[in-house]
């Protein structure tokens, strides 16, 4: 049983709805508790009697005008540290007060990383790694998201310390869910993550798989075009 399931009926909230009806902004400064009042952030560790994950995670929240040229300096302005959990309680506390990704308007994106990692591709634990990308229809974005959180925070993916992140990318034509790992030349250890990613997704045989290294990505400046086809 993952450790996760014993608090899911009770803490977690209806995820099929929205969110309490607050807006976006006050939803990203709902993290203020996890820094300390002079400004300073301070370390977050499980609660008394809490159930402690195994690596302490951030959110992050980004969004940008598509009509705007993308860049490193510009992304990292418009990206957003939003809080950051270290136990099964504090994450869903957090996370029943997020809006959910099918409810976000516009190019918008959440990041979920391990602590220290910044969900950029120039990062050190990033640059060496890439993503596994899966495209949804609209509609699908909140559910798979929460799916996938819940597999990378159980340790589902056994594949060490190799994950860092997973994203949902909310845009106009399609929502795109994607996961990082750190060693992109690493067959073995990719081909785990994709065949967790179609176990835990419950995705049909026939769906579409794409990766893409964080290099080729800093090369063609995009994050998913030009990727790597896998059935």
């Amino acid at each position: 049983m993952n450790k996760f399931d014993h608090l899911k009926d009770d803490d977690s909230g209806d995820h099929d709805d929205p969110a309490a009806p607050r807006d976006e902004k006050t939803e990203m400064e709902s993290s203020s508790s996890n820094s300390s009042s002079n400004g300073r952030r301070k370390t977050i560790t499980p609660g008394a009697g809490e159930h402690p994950l195994q690596y302490n995670y951030t959110f992050w929240y980004s969004r940008r005008t598509p009509s705007r040229p993308a860049n490193t300096q510009s992304y990292e302005q418009n990206i957003r540290q939003i809080g950051t959990v270290a136990s099964v309680e504090q994450f869903w506390k957090f996370y029943s007060h997020l809006v959910r990704p099918g409810d976000l308007t516009g190019h918008s994106d959440f990041h979920l990383f391990k602590e220290g990692i910044k969900p950029m591709w120039e990062d050190e634990a990033n640059k060496n790694g890439g993503k596994w990308i899966i495209r949804l229809r609209k509609g699908l974005a909140s559910r798979f998201w929460e799916n996938i959180i819940l597999a990378m925070l159980g340790e589902q993916f056994m594949v060490g310390e190799e994950i860092c992140g997973v994203v949902v990318s909310i845009r106009f034509q399609e929502d795109i869910l994607s996961i990082w790992n750190k060693t992109a030349n690493d067959q073995v250890t990719t081909s785990r993550i994709r065949d967790t990613l179609r176990r835990v997704l419950n995705l049909p045989p026939n769906t579409i798989m794409e990766y893409k290294t964080h290099n080729d990505s800093l090369k063609d400046n995009s994050s998913f075009r030009n990727t790597k086809i896998a059935l």
